[in-house]
């Protein structure tokens, strides 16, 4: 439990199989291996664990492996989704989270295979099925990439 502005709130987390029971995302494309924290309609934090098996690496870049940027802000919105699915208490298990804008993204160090990316993200404001978050990654406690992005849940 943690408290904010005086009420209790639950802080739940997810291993990878419940990850994949709220999140359609597959390999290649699951950007996230568990969820550690989950705090109801506020925020969540995902991790991503970095492996030279990826296969972007084959090609980005083959004598300096760097884990894209673009995939990096993915790993954010598939740990909003959680929280989103997380927050509707199931009923938006399964189903599609499309990007609509991503402002502000900013990357500050690259990531390596090796590295677990802590991916913190948090909610400012839903409408319907819009969602608006504030997204950061961390490497070690080092801020490596930030964006701000909204996206929409739909049935696919």
């Amino acid at each position: 439990m943690s408290e904010q502005t005086g009420t209790m709130t639950e802080v739940t987390s997810a291993d990878i199989m419940r990850v994949m029971e709220m999140i359609p995302h597959r390999y290649p494309f699951l950007m996230i291996d568990r969820v550690v924290d989950i705090e109801k309609d506020v925020g969540a934090v995902g991790i991503k664990n970095v492996s030279i098996n990826e296969p972007y690496f084959i090609g980005h870049f083959p004598r300096q492996p760097v884990m894209p940027g673009v995939l990096i802000v993915e790993s954010m919105a598939q740990t909003a989704a959680v929280l989103v699915v997380e927050t509707l208490e199931g009923e938006a298990a399964g189903k599609l989270v499309y990007f609509m804008t991503v402002d502000e993204a900013r990357f500050r160090k690259p990531v390596f295979p090796g590295d677990c990316v802590r991916v913190h993200v948090s909610k400012l404001r839903n409408r319907g099925n819009v969602w608006k978050f504030k997204g950061e990654a961390r490497v070690e406690g080092a801020l490596v990439a930030q964006a701000t992005f909204s996206a929409m849940i739909r049935d696919d």
